[in-house]
């Protein structure tokens, strides 16, 4: 069969695939009325896929493992559960000094709609489903704006309506609509929340529309002792720096307090390692200072046996164009034994992936400590983390205790597969070279994307060391660090996913091994080209490990013979030709990313990834927009949480109940209604 009559092959399959329009059931036992569209993410009666907001889909994720969990470890959980709420809207504050009240614009008239005109409702209501999935107006992917398609007359009818249905609002509505409009309405007014790469002689912190800095440029810091680099915004007030840290007392004390608040009543339930790491978690939440939270970090990555966990505090310094600032993000989560098992597997051999690695041996460990790896089951993410989740994560990011005291990986099977049972069939034919790839895409590309995740996070990430002598990785690196970090362990998760040890420690069947390889390898080229369907303006990738990714890919297809860019019927295929290149040549870049990083080599650092990471053709880029567009398949993926409720008697806790909301607009505003009320942040309740 020739390649195009595959491809025309694949389209026809595509098109046979439609189903009519039928009826699910959701958890909730509530019947909802679908398409085809949400039919993709249907399994039997439970109902993954719960509508399209433009290129956005959005999944309702499960928690199965929760209903077996003890009654002290369930109320462990819902006092995790209610502090992780209680930060919800520090992240907000940090990504746009203007989102709150934004947020509460938006909601009210959500809130108050009975008078609102049809047509403007809808669009408020677009716009605002998109901004609580983004935490704000700025695309979580390309970190570029969005606006709400509306006049400004039109909004202002829209408060005056809600306001006549009880709405209220701090100021009048035109002063309201009219501090709010830039933000809302013009699309070149704080462009670009993370901009590393603004161009010309800008400031990459004047031209970031964050709110982690106020009145700084780079220059300003050439002389400047940043104490609370992690969790500090930093302010030019009179010509002077000035650190306002988050902590008691400093900049989100009221969000702070509630947090120390709920961790407190949960330490009575959680057992000795969780509760070690919880104090010291308070404890670095009052004072701010480093060595406390030197503490935390190292008496989370000591509790290795807690089957409840959570993270909460600022971690992730993505937003930062420099790199430092941590974003504040809480997950709360539950370990599933069994699926654990495999993940472990590769954590105790941990010495042996280290030894094995393809660059120099002085950048290797010579003595693995403490990497310690579970599959866990997401009950609740917000923050940094959710709506928009990761599928796996290793903590924490500080070098000098990774490498004396190791790391801890998680892997969050519930996430994958809500992605999984979501995706639509034609994610995996259109971009396809052949029906043989799409048929390997459909039946090892989950357990491809499991494996590697977890190589990514356990080994890559938990893996090297600094050369004598160099400091921190993230201050020498500046903004190319969270990068070089994505690409060095996305390359040792491809190295060694091809590796024959893989199937001798039982993680892979040797005669499934071929194919997972050949799977793997396919996705990764394949996605280097997909991905661009989230760029839907600009030239220039921002989002750090859509950067890894292009650049991986763009740089096989340069010096080695593993991918080839191939074209049928106008459509452009990134087509993986040579599996033992593919590895071979990710070995060879892996030595060079290590190298830069153990040797804080800046200047390689960015000029690979100007030459391989950040620019694109955007001819090809809307090839893939028509085509992605065509089919009606999403972007990128928000999820819609559990749901908690505790029940009490006599003023003691008796059960704490999970139900699955399966409606993003509903959990949105009661997280918002938990947000405002006084008493939910100040005296932590028994039930709500």
């Amino acid at each position: 069969m020739s390649f195009a009559h595959t491809n025309r092959a694949l389209r026809c399959r595509a098109r046979q695939n439609r189903v009519p329009q039928a009826a699910v059931v959701c958890s909730n036992q509530q019947l909802i009325p679908t398409t085809r569209a949400i039919l993709w993410g249907v399994t039997g009666t439970r109902q993954y896929l719960l509508e399209r907001i433009d290129d956005v889909a959005v999944v309702q994720v499960y928690a199965d493992g929760f209903t077996s969990l003890p009654l002290e470890h369930k109320i462990l959980v819902w006092h995790l559960y209610l502090a992780a709420l209680a930060g919800r809207d520090i992240f907000y504050d940090q990504r746009h000094r203007l989102n709150l009240e934004i947020r509460d614009l938006l909601e009210a008239i959500l809130r108050h709609e009975a008078h609102v005109d049809p047509a403007v409702l809808a669009e408020v209501r677009r716009y605002t489903k998109l901004f609580w999935i983004n935490t704000g107006p700025f695309n979580n992917l390309t970190a570029r704006k969005f606006v709400l398609n509306l006049t400004r007359e039109q909004l202002l009818a829209a408060v005056h309506a809600a306001a006549r249905e009880g709405a209220t609002f701090a100021s009048t509505p035109e002063a309201l609509v009219d501090r709010l409009s830039p933000m809302l309405f013009d699309p070149s007014f704080d462009a670009v929340v993370t901009n590393k790469t603004p161009g010309g002689d800008r400031d990459i912190l004047e031209a970031s529309s964050n709110n982690l800095y106020v009145g700084v440029r780079m220059s300003d810091l050439a002389n400047f002792h940043e104490r609370y680099g992690l969790n500090s915004r930093l302010v030019k007030r009179d010509g002077h720096l000035a650190e306002e840290v988050y902590r008691v007392g400093g900049r989100y004390d009221r969000e702070i307090r509630a947090i120390i608040g709920h961790l407190k009543n949960a330490i009575p339930y959680a057992p000795p390692g969780l509760a070690a790491s919880l104090r010291a978690s308070i404890d670095f939440y009052r004072t701010g200072e480093e060595a406390e939270r030197t503490a935390y970090d190292i008496a989370w990555v000591s509790d290795q046996d807690s089957p409840v966990d959570t993270i909460n505090g600022f971690v992730e310094v993505y937003m930062d164009p420099r790199g430092v600032k941590g974003s504040w993000e809480a997950l709360v989560y539950i370990v599933n034994e069994e699926k654990t098992r495999k993940i472990e597997t590769l954590a105790a051999n941990a010495q042996w992936f280290e030894d094995h690695m393809p660059f120099e041996p002085r950048f290797r460990k010579s003595n693995v400590l403490g990497i310690t790896a579970k599959a866990i089951e997401v009950v609740f993410e917000t923050g940094d983390s959710g709506p928009l989740t990761p599928i796996g994560i290793n903590l924490p990011n500080e070098q000098k205790i990774r490498e004396q005291y190791g790391s801890k990986s998680v892997s969050l099977f519930n996430i994958n597969e809500a992605y999984e049972e979501s995706t639509p069939e034609g994610m995996r034919t259109e971009f396809s070279w052949t029906p043989e790839e799409a048929a390997r895409a459909k039946k090892w590309g989950a357990f491809a994307l499991e494996v590697t995740t977890e190589i990514h996070e356990v080994i890559g990430h938990g893996s090297g060391r600094m050369a004598d002598g160099v400091g921190s990785p993230h201050l020498m690196l500046k903004e190319q660090y969270s990068a070089i970090e994505e690409t060095r362990a996305d390359l040792i998760a491809l190295y060694f996913v091809a590796d024959p040890t893989l199937a001798d420690l039982g993680i892979v069947g040797a005669e499934d091994h071929a194919a997972l390889i050949q799977t793997a390898f396919e996705y990764y080229a394949r996605n280097a080209l997909v991905q661009l369907r989230r760029i839907r303006e600009g030239t220039t990738i921002e989002e750090d490990h859509m950067r890894n990714r292009q650049m991986i890919v763009a740089w096989l297809i340069a010096h080695t013979r593993a991918i080839e860019v191939r074209k049928c019927d106008g459509k452009t295929y990134y087509v993986m030709t040579d599996a033992a290149a593919f590895r071979q040549g990710v070995g060879r870049l892996l030595a060079e990313v290590q190298r830069i990083k153990s040797e804080g080599d800046y200047e390689a650092a960015r000029a690979l990834f100007d030459a391989y990471g950040i620019h694109f053709d955007p001819a090809l880029r809307d090839e893939v927009v028509a085509r992605v567009d065509a089919l009606h398949l999403p972007s990128y993926t928000a999820i819609v949480m559990p749901r908690l409720m505790a029940r009490s008697r006599d003023g003691e806790i008796v059960d704490v109940e999970i139900s699955y909301p399966c409606d993003l607009e509903t959990q949105m505003l009661d997280f918002s209604t938990f947000a405002r009320s006084a008493d939910a942040l100040a005296t932590p309740a028994a039930s709500r």
